[in-house]
Parts: C-alpha cells; sequence; structure tokens
C-alpha cells in the first residue's frame, strides 16, 4: 500500500509541473504572419521558421471568392493545437486533419510544434509552391 501510495504521489507532481509548464508557456505566445486563402493568391510568401517546443498562434483567412479546403495532415500529427477558434467559439480537439471554407471567414489556430521537420498546409490538388505553406520546425 505504501508502495502505490509513492507512486501515485509522484504521478500527481509530475502531471502537476508539466502542466504548470504548459500553462507558463501558453503565456508567451508569438503570433505568426496569417495565411490569406483567396482565388488565385498565394497561401504564404515565404516559409514559416518554428521552434519545436514554442507557442504560436496562426490565423487562416478566406475571402470568399471560392470553397477551398486547406489540407495538411502531417503538419497537423507533428503539434499539439491548443486551441481552434471559428467565429468566437474555441474547439480543443485531439486531432485534425483538414479545415474546410465554404464561404469568408477566419480560423484562429493555436498549437505548438513537437516533431522538428518540414511540413505544409494548402490545397489537397497543390502543383505549385504558391497553392501551399510551408513550415520548418527546428
Amino acid at each position: 500500500m505504501k508502495r502505490f501510495l509513492t507512486v501515485a504521489i509522484m504521478l500527481i507532481l509530475t502531471a502537476e509541473f508539466a502542466f504548470a509548464n504548459i500553462k507558463g508557456l501558453l503565456h508567451s505566445r508569438t503570433t505568426l504572419e496569417p495565411i490569406t486563402i483567396g482565388a488565385g493568391k498565394t497561401l504564404a510568401d515565404k516559409p514559416y521558421n518554428l521552434k519545436a517546443g514554442k507557442y504560436y498562434k496562426l490565423v487562416l483567412k478566406s475571402d470568399g471568392s471560392r470553397e477551398v479546403p486547406i489540407v495538411g495532415p502531417e503538419f497537423f500529427r507533428n503539434i499539439w493545437v491548443n486551441q481552434v477558434s471559428i467565429n468566437d467559439i474555441e474547439v480543443r480537439p485531439l486531432g485534425i486533419d483538414s479545415f474546410e471554407f465554404d464561404d469568408e471567414g477566419e480560423i484562429e489556430l493555436t498549437f505548438i510544434p513537437i516533431k522538428p521537420g518540414t511540413y505544409t498546409l494548402g490545397l489537397p490538388s497543390a502543383k505549385s509552391d504558391r497553392e501551399r505553406a510551408t513550415f520548418i520546425v527546428k
């Protein structure tokens, strides 16, 4: 019984320490250049350079000129998503694969990259870098 209590206390303290570190990290957020989605527009002029373990905010804006899905399964699998905000509704998902804009609107994504690498968000049928945003995580 004593061993069980010791293990339980260690797990609780470890969880509290981890939560305190994440909570502190969430107060120092870097806002990235927004991604604007529209007919004939480039998604991103240059790659986003990110650091694993840092907290970021990214806004995706659609001008409504066309219906467009934005996919990035590798990107989403290698970040921890804190929150997705759409029309003042906050969602804290376990995972994301893509977004789709059917009309004009905005999505705010807050996240922490967890694995270094190069990832993209873009149109599912992207044929050029104009139709992708590249994220380089170090």
